[in-house]
């Protein structure tokens, strides 16, 4: 689909579904620069339209790991090296779109989160 700026509440609504669909997809495909796209045009949306509450999706993970008892060393296979794992913990680094899908199918979180954090 071509997608344009999101105008109403049914393109809105058409966009997160499509969205939610293609959250997975490998990098340097025509999905995920669909995916991208999306991203940009549901948070203007969202900006323009809504007063959402702001989640720091920092915060998220950090509860969800002290809810299932995850340590950090444990995101090592998700994130990457102790050091990546140290510096996105502590907020240093930036979560990455593909950091941000491994750890949503991770802890089961709704990709809102890393949606609205940016």
């Amino acid at each position: 689909m071509n997608w344009k700026i999101l105008k109403t509440e049914s393109d809105y609504n058409k966009a997160s579904m499509r969205l939610m669909e293609i959250f997975h997809a490998e990098p340097n495909t025509p999905e995920n620069d669909e995916l991208e796209l999306l991203i940009v045009l549901i948070k203007d949306f969202d900006e323009k339209n809504y007063q959402l509450p702001e989640l720091d999706a920092l915060e998220v993970i950090k509860f969800k790991m002290n809810e299932m008892g995850v340590k950090a060393k444990d995101l090592e296979s998700i994130i990457g090296s102790k050091g990546h794992v140290s510096a996105v913990l502590s907020g240093k680094r930036d979560i990455t779109l593909k950091m941000a899908q491994k750890l949503k199918n991770y802890f089961s979180i709704p990709a809102d989160v890393f949606l609205h954090s940016a």
